[in-house]
């Protein structure tokens, strides 16, 4: 590839990153917009179902995807993502009803479990060993502020009543992606012959969706201890169960207990998970204490964001520029785990009349905590195994953090719930509006944030056995033969 093809083909893949964070963050906004739209007299039952479908399918496909990469090259993988993922984009634009829409972004999430993943594997295969550091940070920081960007665009489409364009925006940049792949991209071939181990990913696929359902339903759709809960917990421990004996026989498995003993792996899979439990915490309960707490609208809680995206830009690079001039990678990780906690932590005491100087100034560490964390522990796993792992190691990456989001939002849930029926006086409810008893409420979004910093802690103190590997020249690198 020429100079200027790769630089389109990476151009291209950071589109798609900014495809693959913005759709998991703009819906929230819009959501009763679409129902009322849709289904004004049912459409809150069904509500949860819209989160829920894109998450279950992007989850359970994820593995699936590095598997596919090893097996039949990273474009055409790539290619095939995006192509899914437009299609079900267009039909959630035309949907009519709720089951329509529900069912459209399932297919959506099957193409979105693939963008992120098999994008920062395109991204390792476009560059040298002496670039990859550098495209692979831009990447994470394109994800950082996609994420905050996602709730703000999202509240002005709902604001200016345009709830469909939540969808169609996907698809003039999701076209360019396209294009650039089937036209100017080049990447390297698989060497050899593989095979799909289709049990083992039907298991994993199984037991994520089974996890991930309880994740989503206890404490909120049913109680803990109810059956439908217990019974999809026992079933999705047994599966896992099942998915390890799996990929201890399999002549070439989805997911390789050989990547569990790599010693950088062992310590960045944990982090990974604990700094999407850390987001969950952050982004979804600051939007909840300045909607409930404060009365801001969705568009103006998304403007309180802004901190958050200046920080990850302005960490992100001035870490890039560090580790140009020597700065160790495992010194960034443990300041951005350090940095995060205290941003946290200064979040969990906001009380109802928290000055905004204050939210701004613990947004931002936040978020100049996230900057240097992003994308860092995706190519240290990257650089840690050989090449032809290289698909399923991203992804295995990427997976342990969309569970650890999922597990933060059951258990952040529960503690918001817990603490606040035990401080409100006896006899207190939720509501379905604005709570009873603010100053509890209050308290009981502070003890999420502290949890939150806690998560980070532990996080700080993995990163403390961090081991860096050995930098690959450029004939280690990978095979350069042309797809």
């Amino acid at each position: 590839m020429t100079a200027v093809q790769k630089r389109l083909s990476v151009l291209a893949c950071l589109v798609t990153i900014v495809l693959a964070i913005l759709d998991q963050n703009i819906v929230s906004a819009a959501t009763v917009p679409i129902v009322r739209d849709l289904d004004p007299e049912h459409g809150l039952e069904l509500l949860p179902w819209l989160i829920t479908s894109y998450a279950l399918a992007a989850t359970a496909a994820l593995p699936l995807y590095g598997k596919l990469c090893d097996i039949h090259g990273a474009r055409r993988v790539f290619i095939a993502a995006v192509g899914v993922f437009l299609l079900g984009s267009a039909l959630c634009g035309t949907a009519q009803t709720m089951g329509q829409l529900i069912a459209f972004r399932g297919l959506q999430g099957l193409g979105g479990g693939g963008l992120m993943s098999v994008t920062m594997v395109v991204i390792a295969q476009l560059s040298e060993p002496g670039e990859r550091a550098g495209r692979g940070g831009m990447a994470g920081l394109i994800a950082g502020l996609g994420m905050v960007a996602g709730p703000l665009i999202g509240g002005v489409l709902v604001d200016s009543g345009q709830w469909r364009w939540i969808f169609y925006v996907n698809l003039p940049l999701g076209l360019f992606a396209l294009a650039v792949a089937g036209t100017v991209m080049r990447l390297p071939q698989p060497g050899r012959r593989h095979r799909i181990d289709y049990l083992g990913a039907a298991l994993v696929a199984a037991a994520a969706s089974a996890l991930l359902l309880v994740a989503e339903w206890g404490g909120h759709r049913f109680a803990w201890a109810s059956a439908p809960v217990v019974g999809l917990a026992i079933g999705g421990t047994a599966l896992v169960g099942l998915f390890l004996w799996r990929q201890a026989v399999a002549a070439e498995p989805v997911l390789p207990l050989s990547l569990f003993r790599n010693p950088t792996l062992r310590v960045a899979l944990p982090i990974q998970a604990l700094l999407g439990v850390a987001m969950m915490a952050a982004i979804v309960y600051v939007m909840v204490y300045l909607q409930v707490v404060r009365g801001v609208t969705p568009s103006g809680a998304g403007r309180y964001l802004i901190p958050v995206a200046a920080g990850i830009g302005l960490s992100g690079l001035l870490a890039n520029a560090m580790q140009g001039r020597g700065w160790p990678v495992k010194g960034t990780v443990l300041v951005g785990t350090a940095t995060a906690a205290l941003g946290l932590g200064l979040l969990s005491f906001v009380h109802v009349a928290t000055p905004t100087w204050y939210l701004l100034v613990a947004l931002f560490l936040f978020g100049a905590g996230l900057g240097q964390l992003l994308g860092q522990l995706i190519l240290l796993s990257q650089q840690a195994v050989p090449a032809h792992q290289l698909g399923v190691t991203t992804t295995a990456i990427r997976f342990g953090q969309s569970l650890g989001s999922a597990l933060g939002s059951a258990v952040f849930g529960t503690v918001l719930l817990r603490v606040y029926l035990a401080k409100a006086p006896a006899g207190t409810s939720m509501g379905s509006g604005a709570p009873t008893a603010p100053d509890a409420f209050v308290s009981a979004i502070g003890t999420v944030f502290l949890c939150g910093a806690g998560v980070m802690a532990v996080a700080f103190v993995l990163a403390l056995l961090l081991r860096v590997p050995a930098a690959r020249t450029a004939g280690q690198a990978l095979e350069r033969v042309p797809a």
